[in-house]
């Protein structure tokens, strides 16, 4: 079974699974689709986090490719141009958005690599094989859909840069993504993208090494350099994939195993720590008093991420701390007696989901779960390359001497974190979701409503959802107001958002009463398929929901 923000994504890898192909090759096809078919979402010059539990192969570990900064950065290189924080933490503001759009706003694009690196080590399938489904959608063109031209014609949020200017900031991206008068690709309108379809072409014959040291690693370091930015063959030669071991909790009776920074699964855990010293179920989903429970375990995750942890080769993070029992059950403590945490904001103006994720399980138990992304989408497409490269300098924070401060080699922060959970039979959920900051927010309740809630996960990712990544208590339209109101009363600020579904786009597969079951959130496009046999297959097609 495959579940993933995109119906075209979600068919290639189940295409790789009706093949004879396990879980890695049916991630990777699904992967490389994805970045053909939501282009500003996630590329082949973006970041992301995988996690792989192979019985067959007895591994369970993850591969984390987080864009370092290039060489040439600076710690102090925007410092003067600083006018705020996002109220949400999703990147800081600076003046002319230089971080965020444009050549000066890009990393290292570690996707590829590690594509290439999970698959040379655990895929089962040729390489071309399963590149093939996305070469033919950049080739022979692929159906603008509600959620990808939503998008692309939001105006931008809390201070940053409209989307519509990132799909215009250059001719090559304009000439993509835009209609004759201007406008933005509508809903059924038809995008080709012939130079992406021969770039994975020679990718697909020669592996990654044209990107990195060769030929296309010169045009892309020639077009960024024209345009100031900062990016070398040196930073492009350089990229590599960390493997590391799986950050694990226990929460109750389950087992939970997430990523390590620089990725968000500390967040998580931290979290899960907390809240499992209440009686969650208790409470009442979504009542007053379980709203400012998880958001107070929220806030103060926030605020330890905030002051400590970035990347591990650049900062000591206090790992062992943040994730004790103890340290949670103080916090807990804290909670329960009504103290409230404080997330502090550089003053300044006031979520992206510029984030994709899947989830996969093979016939043999195989489990691949993985979230990347272009961080806040540079705008920049190189003339003949097709593809956008990543804005990750966005994220690091511009004033120096902080855990998120610049500097050259360093890889950002994000709340990406993959994850799975446990029980004595083995993976019983497979999860994770793009949205920014607020990826743990919508994992944790997700991931809430399946342990505490006994909810099938179909419904489990699209219950309504709030998150606090500031003092603020931001919710869905589809929370009760009167939910609302008793919060209200009690002094906190509540920001209602007009959407039904935010917070996280979470997409999850879950064991439940014996079987395997999908759930894509109805927030965006996605769906689960589900391959009934193979190599030779009838499959099977969810609802938005996901398969119940």
């Amino acid at each position: 079974m495959i579940v993933a923000a995109q119906p075209e994504a979600v068919e290639a890898g189940a295409a790789m699974l009706e093949a004879g192909g396990n879980a890695v090759d049916a991630a990777i096809a699904c992967a490389f689709v994805q970045t053909v078919v939501d282009p500003l979402m996630c590329g082949i010059a973006g970041f992301g986090s995988l996690a792989a539990y192979l019985p067959s192969r007895d591994f369970h570990g993850y591969y984390d490719f987080h864009a370092p900064a290039p060489r040439a950065a600076r710690p102090d290189m925007w410092e003067s141009l600083v006018e705020g924080e996002a109220r949400d933490g999703f990147g800081f503001i600076v003046t002319g958005h230089v971080n965020e759009i444009g050549y000066e706003s890009i990393c290292a694009p570690a996707s590829l690599r590690a594509f290439h690196t999970a698959h040379r080590e655990h895929g089962t399938l040729p390489w071309r094989e399963v590149m093939a489904p996305a070469i033919g959608y950049a080739r022979d063109g692929w159906t603008v859909r509600p959620d990808v031209h939503a998008f692309w014609s939001d105006p931008g949020a809390f201070g940053h840069v409209a989307n519509s200017d990132r799909a215009s900031y250059t001719p090559a991206a304009a000439a993509l993504y835009l209609r004759p008068d201007g406008s933005a690709k509508r809903i059924g309108d038809v995008v080709v993208n012939r130079d992406y379809a021969d770039v994975l072409a020679t990718i697909a014959r020669h592996g990654p090494d044209p990107f990195y040291t060769g030929d296309l690693a010169r045009a892309m370091v020639d077009d960024i350099a024209a345009g100031g930015g900062h990016l070398s063959l040196d930073d492009l030669a350089g990229v590599t994939v960390r493997r590391g071991e799986p950050l694990w909790t226990t929460y109750r009776a389950w087992s939970v195993a997430t990523n390590r920074p620089p990725g968000g699964g500390v967040q998580l855990v931290q979290m899960l720590n907390v809240l499992e010293n209440f009686d969650l179920t208790a409470l009442g989903h979504n009542s007053p008093e379980y709203v400012r429970v998880v958001s107070e375990a929220m806030k103060k995750a926030t605020a330890d991420k905030d002051r400590h942890v970035g990347d591990p080769d650049f900062v000591d993070v206090p790992l062992d701390r943040l994730t004790s029992k103890g340290y949670a059950r103080d916090a807990a403590a804290r909670i329960g007696a009504g103290e409230r945490f404080s997330v502090p904001r550089h003053q300044g103006p006031a979520e992206g989901p510029d984030t994709t994720h899947l989830s996969v399980i093979d016939a043999d138990g195989n489990c691949v779960a993985m979230t990347h992304s272009l961080g806040l989408p540079s705008g920049v497409v190189s003339p003949g390359l097709g593809f956008m490269y990543n804005g990750c300098m966005s994220s690091f924070d511009p004033r120096p001497g902080r855990a998120a401060s610049i500097a050259p080699g360093k890889a950002r922060f994000s709340s990406v974190c993959p994850s799975m959970v446990f029980d004595e039979e083995g993976p019983m959920l497979v999860i994770g979701a793009p949205g920014g900051t607020q990826i743990a927010m919508g994992v944790l309740q997700a991931t809430l409503n399946v342990l505490d809630f006994g909810v099938p996960v179909g419904e489990a990712v699209g219950l309504p959802r709030f998150s606090a990544t500031s003092d603020v208590i931001d919710v869905v339209n589809r929370v009760p107001r009167a939910v609302q109101t008793a919060l209200e009363e009690r002094g906190y600020e509540v920001v209602r958002s007009p959407r039904s579904h935010a917070f996280g786009l979470v997409h999850g597969l879950a064991r439940q009463d014996g079987r395997w079951r999908g759930g894509a959130d109805p927030g965006g496009d996605g769906m689960a398929l589900e391959v009934t046999s193979r190599p030779r297959s009838h499959v099977r097609r969810s609802e938005a929901q996901g398969l119940t």
